[in-house]
């Protein structure tokens, strides 16, 4: 029974006030919101069940692992649209099936976003300083053709920053030590990263890697941590997160005066198409004068640019190689054996030089980074787009998606379902090199085994024409480190650590270690 001194504490302000937004809140969304989708059915909800979505969103996202294989099995035959409830600011999201895929890549922006998505995901608008920084993503323009075009230009150069960057993070141990798995590979693929962002002068300062670093860090967990408040308090909540423009601003400034002065001169145009740095400011600088726009050439936007490059490139490449490292811990030893004998071959038939034709021809290599990829990869659903047509989007089986809802596709179960990949849950490394050399399959069909390269069974660098951009790039930088760590350094066998899951999210884990010891060269 209520007395006077509970009603009294009731009633006041900074106890009403949090009780009534909590009532009104569970009272609007469990009564009240309005719910424009089809009748389509609730991966999670069970019979019995009084409030099937909100159970189904609390059993999804507590047991995200199981709950993504369980809905799999349930309508992987049905070609069936479900919702997939999940809390953590998913917002609504439908999960299409597999067999829609080309469906999916044939909408246009202004009906399908993926980028509208992936900044509501990462909340890009409060992560970073200027929204203008990620949309229009000219960066992808830049990633997609810049990018990949020089990477047969920049294997060199990428090879003397592996070397630097392995000998940092590892050094020359002739003992048995200790290393940190994620964090010296996180190093590691920054290092190479600033050298084709920034340059080899500018890449080495120590300063403005470390709060590149800093900003990588703090964007994700900023956008991690935004998706769990409301949209009316994330603007408060944004860090202080600060572009470390004072360290790049006079490289910036020196490059902009040297284009324009050269520009100026008719006489030297032909000059400055050959003699100006080949990396990833010089790139967007260029870009940002064809273009046309001076927003684009201020020296924060520019400076905010090489951010935007370092935290698409770091994290997830960051993954996939220590998950590689240490599923090859803890694999037969014999499977290290072969992969350094077919890194020294290679190398040698290309007289000890590091191109991309000679990384392409490493074919074990490439499969074991795909097929460490295929059992951890960090994408559990693929092709996500938010729905953004007035109308919405109407689907192949004349269902209409309201605007404003997410859709995806299934990704995780996908890549260890034994109906497509036999033993999928064994890491077998040369699974996709044997599949290579099928002389059964004609050249297209051998191909896509590379470890670049999607399709709707392998989602894990998205697919269609909104794959991830930078995935060649990603691949070359992952084998130059991998290939390095093999040739230079034993690891000592050990037990696979498990990954971590977090909601929907699929991590190695950030604490494992591996034994390491500089290897002795015969």
């Amino acid at each position: 029974m209520l007395t006077l001194n509970m009603l009294e504490i009731l009633f006041r302000p900074a106890v009403a006030a949090p009780l009534v937004l909590l009532t009104s809140y569970i009272v609007y969304n469990f009564f009240l919101k309005p719910n424009n989708l089809p009748d389509l059915p609730i991966a999670g909800a069970r019979e019995g069940d009084w409030f099937p979505y909100w159970q189904a969103k609390w059993r999804n996202t507590m047991d995200s692992k199981n709950a993504l294989k369980s809905a799999y099995r349930q309508f992987k035959d049905q070609e069936q649209p479900y919702r997939f409830p999940l809390a953590g600011g998913m917002g609504e999201t439908v999960v299409l099936p597999k067999e829609w895929t080309g469906f999916i890549n044939s909408q246009p922006d202004n009906v399908l976003s993926l980028y509208d998505q992936a900044s509501e995901f990462f909340q890009l608008d409060h992560t970073f300083l200027d929204s203008k920084l990620h949309h229009p993503p000219v960066h992808v323009d830049l990633i997609a053709r810049d990018l990949t075009k020089q990477i047969g230009n920049l294997v060199t150069e990428m090879e003397e920053e592996t070397r630097l960057a392995l000998d940092h993070e590892w050094g020359k141990p002739d003992d048995w030590t200790d290393v940190g798995v994620y964090d010296t590979v996180q190093t590691m693929l920054g290092m190479v990263s600033a050298r084709v962002a920034y340059g080899r002068d500018l890449c080495r300062e120590p300063r403005l890697f470390q709060l590149s670093m800093q900003f990588v860090h703090r964007a994700l967990m900023c956008g991690v941590a935004l998706h769990l408040t409301y949209g009316i308090l994330r603007p408060m909540l944004t860090p202080l997160a600060t572009i470390p423009i004072n360290l790049v601003a006079p490289e910036i400034r020196r490059r902009l005066a040297d284009w324009d002065g050269r520009r100026a001169d008719l006489e030297k145009q032909q000059e400055a198409s050959t003699d100006q740095p080949n990396d990833y400011l010089q790139w967007a600088i260029r870009q940002a004068k064809e273009l046309g726009d001076p927003y684009f050439w201020k020296e924060d936007v520019l400076a905010g640019r090489l951010l935007v490059l370092n935290f698409v490139s770091i994290h997830t490449s960051a993954f996939s190689l220590a998950h590689v490292v240490m599923d090859l811990a803890s694999c037969d030893g014999a499977v290290v054996a072969e992969l350094r004998d077919e890194i020294t071959s290679v190398l040698a038939a290309h007289g000890g030089e590091w191109s991309k034709r000679a990384l392409n021809k490493m074919e074990k290599l490439d499969s074991t980074l795909r097929e460490s990829a295929r059992l951890n990869s960090f994408v559990t659903f693929g092709s996500n787009r938010l729905v953004t047509a007035p109308q919405g989007l109407t689907l192949p089986n004349g269902q209409t998606l309201p605007r404003g809802v997410g859709i995806m596709l299934q990704a995780y179960p996908v890549l260890h379902d034994e109906g497509i990949y036999p033993d999928a849950a064994t890491f077998k490394p040369f699974r996709f090199a044997e599949a290579r050399r099928d002389e059964s399959a004609d050249y297209v069909q051998r191909a896509r085994n590379a470890f670049a390269t999607t399709s709707p069974d392998y989602l894990a660098f998205g697919h269609g024409r909104h794959a991830c951009p930078g995935r060649f790039f990603a691949a070359t930088e992952l084998k130059l480190l991998l290939a390095h760590m093999l040739l230079g350094y034993d690891i000592e066998p050990r037990q696979r650590p498990r990954n971590k899951w977090y909601g929907i999210g699929r991590v190695p884990d950030m604490e494992a270690t591996v034994r390491i010891r500089r290897r002795k060269r015969e």
